[in-house]
């Protein structure tokens, strides 16, 4: 079984939640467009002023996806 990663964009400020928010939706697009194994997107609000949008991929897409699109950090992703 192949190990799947979250790749996770943080946002912070005023309008973190809502760039969040629109930032899932380019990256629902980006599956789409690169026929990714996986459709696991999100956002969610950490704090006021912190959100995140992130995306799971299979572990050997990982080095593309995330050469192009620079994710802030990963994680393991479970289930």
């Amino acid at each position: 079984m192949n190990r799947k990663l979250k790749l996770i964009w943080d946002f912070k400020g005023p309008m973190a939640a809502k760039t969040a928010e629109h930032h899932e939706k380019h990256l629902k697009e980006f599956i789409a467009l690169e026929a990714l194994a996986l459709n696991i997107t999100g956002h969610a609000d950490l704090h006021d002023m912190h959100s995140i949008a992130f995306m799971v991929v299979e572990e050997q897409q990982m080095i593309p996806v995330r050469d192009a699109l620079k994710p802030h950090r990963g994680e393991v992703y479970e289930d």
